[in-house]
């Protein structure tokens, strides 16, 4: 397996990069770190910050490549948010319904609270960001956030940017959130 300091070339994501894409995903959906002691269905956090949008958005999502043709990072979005969500809603919800059903009361464990996102997508609608209907998902390791992969980020120059802007003349911009750890959203 190649160094991580190895320059990783940004490229379309494939459906064989699944697997790969959702290990990165759970390595970081932790405010950026590992969350497999978290949340220890490791389906649970792919099926709410990554697949999805492979599926709906496939032509948005693309993979930071080690050289060898593994996807080391994941780069995802939808042009369009509001359709991003009746697409969330209507198919993809059904499909993990059954091993995560929403919880009846109040969420009491962090897996509970993200299975409470996952079956409230309308929680994307932010009515402050109408004018931006493209949002970007992006998930990088942590020996890649500390080196700000350039390029790798939505925002000035990645491919991300080109290509929603591209697939949705409409969208200005995208908005641009930081997590709970890194709060701050902005268009960018």
């Amino acid at each position: 397996m190649p160094h991580l300091s190895q320059a990783a070339v940004t490229r379309p994501y494939r459906p064989a990069d699944r697997d790969a894409v959702a290990g990165v995903c759970v390595r970081t959906a932790h405010e950026g770190g590992d969350s497999r002691a978290i949340h220890p269905d490791q389906r649970l956090m792919p099926s709410l910050f990554a697949e999805p949008y492979c599926r709906f958005d496939p032509d948005l999502a693309f993979v930071p490549d080690d050289g060898t043709g593994r996807a080391v990072e994941c780069i995802v979005g939808t042009a369009d948010t509001e359709r991003f969500v009746e697409d969330f809603r209507r198919d993809w919800i059904p499909r993990p319904a059954d091993r995560c059903p929403e919880p009846a009361g109040p969420p009491r464990t962090p897996t509970e609270e993200m299975i409470r996102l996952l079956h409230h997508p309308e929680r994307m609608l932010v009515p402050e960001l109408a004018g931006y209907p493209a949002h970007p998902h992006t998930d990088l390791l942590p020996a890649r956030q500390a080196r700000g992969q350039q390029g790798l980020r939505p925002g000035r120059g990645s491919a991300w940017r080109v290509r929603t802007r591209a697939a949705s003349p409409r969208a200005p911009g995208c908005p641009c959130h930081r997590g709970a750890a890194r709060p701050g959203r902005r268009a960018c």
